[in-house]
């Protein structure tokens, strides 16, 4: 292999690791907090239908990538794979999907360093070069494709969302800026009072910290048995990792009121919520800090509250937002 082989392939790997470090690095802080990673719980009959969009989450919730709701039940909503993708060469899921995006970048490469289309394959001289070239280009087509289909499923998957997006108006009506939760849209079908907004927000600092305390039984009496039994499973990876995750000083800066309904006996509530917490990944024994930091991050997500009648409101469900 020539120096001119050479350079070209160092070029490749430092174009390819610039793009896929800053990836990971922001897939691992997303994962670290509670219910960061994705979507997980259930919101009853509105499982599969969009939460409407709210002057705190303007955008759309992501759908469920953890829930004991199967779709296509009674009283279910549009299922989250109304608006999948449909199959092409290219949409082919496991190693022959992978393969043709990874042979397509590294066309693609080898144009960007000023050969020919197939130069990136054709041009190497050494096996081993052309293994690393395309095994590096088929990881970022990979994230690249799931960030890709992250971003546009929910609008297809929510397309059978009941009910129009609030008025400007009505979400004006629900929304208080930097002063917590607004006291919620006049024509909820379940009225919410100011007592709830509070409950909503004492529950996002205390399901925080009994996460943080690694506190099973106090989950158990703040969350859904669904959502308690993701968060066990999610303990025990960071068990198995040797880590533990701490989460601080959670503040809510702003929340305003989705949807409210009941079912039966049961209520629900989803509300929007902006807020800004300390999270912190350590090694477990000797407090080593492995991700993270002391400088406090914000997040937006949709989590939705139940309540059995009589009782008290319990977490159903964290989506993620876009």
């Amino acid at each position: 292999m020539n120096f001119t082989h050479m350079r070209g392939i160092v070029r490749a790997i430092a174009v390819v690791l610039s793009l896929a470090v800053p990836l990971v690095i922001a897939i691992s802080s997303a994962d670290a907090r509670i219910g960061g990673g994705g979507s997980s719980g259930s919101r009853g009959s509105r499982t599969f239908a969009a939460p409407p969009s709210t002057t705190t989450a303007p955008g759309t919730a992501q759908p469920f990538n953890r829930t004991f709701t199967q779709p296509g039940s009674p009283g279910m909503g549009a299922p989250a794979t109304a608006g999948a993708a449909k199959g092409g060469f290219f949409n082919r899921p496991g190693l022959l999907g992978g393969l043709a995006a990874g042979f397509l970048g590294a066309g693609l490469l080898g144009m960007l360093f000023g050969g020919g289309m197939f130069s990136g394959l054709g041009g190497l001289s050494s096996i081993f070069g052309l293994i690393l070239q395309i095994g590096l280009i088929i990881i970022v087509v990979r994230l690249a494709m799931s960030w890709w289909q992250r971003r546009h499923t929910p609008a297809a998957a929510y397309a059978g969302a009941s009910g129009p997006a609030p008025s400007p108006a009505a979400a004006q009506n629900s929304f208080r800026s930097g002063m917590g939760f607004g006291l919620g849209s006049g024509s909820a079908p379940l009225e919410i009072l100011p007592a709830d907004y509070e409950a909503f927000e004492r529950l996002l600092g205390e399901i925080q910290g009994a996460w943080s305390d690694e506190d099973i039984a106090k989950l158990n009496t703040l969350a859904t048995p669904e959502m308690v039994s993701y968060f066990s499973k999610d303990l025990e990876e960071n068990k198995a990792r040797n880590d533990v995750n701490k989460t601080s000083n959670v503040k809510l800066l702003q929340g305003d009121l989705a949807e409210a309904w009941r079912e039966g006996e049961t209520d629900y509530a989803s509300v929007a919520m902006r807020f800004s917490l300390v999270d912190k990944t350590l090694e477990r024994g000797t407090g080593r800090l492995v991700a993270g930091s002391d400088t406090p991050i914000e997040a937006t997500e949709v989590w939705t509250f139940a309540r059995r009648r009589g009782a008290n409101w319990e977490l159903s469900a964290i989506q993620q937002t876009n």
